[in-house]
């Protein structure tokens, strides 16, 4: 375990979501993760107290964009960094305000965020981020990492994972135990890494079709593709187009990887 960094004190808030990581090792993995660049441009979400701030400050990097919601924090951010020209501070919601335009996203962001936010920074499948990130390296509950880099097949394979993989490459980082963090979550943490896909992977037509097919399917993720795609074809025309791409109807929607949903979305008539 690393050393342990020692914020001033501030009493996290439950709604805001607030646990302070407060272990330097984690802390050291999140800015490796990053691989920062004096060229870079970062914007951290939530900097809190500032403990991964001080790090990423530490780095060699252009900007640092911090956006902090809880206007406590933000005075006392602006004592402790406002010196370094590189730290930039607006106070307000993420999901909300105008973003500044960057290459990485690195931030311990708040569980009850995780959603919405990640499709602010990554997009939709049928429409784009509101511009092209290098890397995002983020500290989410270890059950929403499980679900975003889980494998066609596991239990963790989901929507989500459809959603993302089709939007990024995700990979796993660390473990952060309950232990690194004021207060400690009740939940284990995980670092994860995202890279972007240069270009768009889908039609905005094709994204569509791949969002119907996956709420069907997975609104009843137990049964089989012939009872949960059963409203869209006559089930001989559905299997006929399906077996040419490896799908069976006697599978089920996590058995798919994120290229078959495509493929099958592609293989449908625009009208069925």
């Amino acid at each position: 375990m690393g050393a342990m960094v020692h914020p001033s004190p501030h009493r996290a808030r439950r709604r805001f979501g607030q646990h302070w990581l407060h272990d330097r090792a984690v802390l050291n993995r999140i800015a490796a993760a990053a691989d920062l660049s004096p060229q870079d441009r970062v914007l951290e979400i939530g900097p809190g107290q500032g403990a991964l701030t001080a790090v990423l400050l530490d780095a060699p990097i252009a900007v640092l964009h911090a956006i902090e919601l809880d206007r406590d924090l933000v005075d006392g951010l602006r004592q402790r960094f406002g010196g370094d020209e590189r730290f930039q501070l607006q106070q307000g919601d993420a999901l909300e305000i105008p973003l500044p335009e960057v290459e990485k996203v690195v931030a311990n962001i708040p569980y009850n965020i995780t959603g919405p936010l990640l499709q602010r920074l990554l997009g939709r499948l049928d429409r784009p981020a509101w511009r092209q990130l290098d890397r995002l390296v983020l500290l989410v509950q270890h059950e929403v990492a499980e679900r975003l880099r889980a494998r066609p097949g596991s239990s963790a394979f989901g929507a989500l994972s459809v959603r993302v993989q089709l939007l990024a490459e995700a990979e796993s980082v660390c473990l952060v135990p309950p232990r690194c963090f004021r207060p400690p979550p009740r939940v284990m943490s995980e670092v994860i890494r995202l890279h972007p896909h240069p270009q768009p992977l889908l039609r905005p037509e094709d994204a569509r079709r791949v969002e119907q097919l996956l709420a069907l399917a997975f609104a009843g993720r137990r049964k089989m593709l012939r009872n949960t795609l059963a409203s869209l074809l006559p089930i001989d025309r559905l299997a006929a187009l399906a077996e040419p791409l490896g799908i069976r109807l006697d599978q089920r929607p996590q058995e798919l990887a994120p290229g078959q949903w495509v493929a099958l979305a592609r293989a449908l008539p625009q009208d069925p």
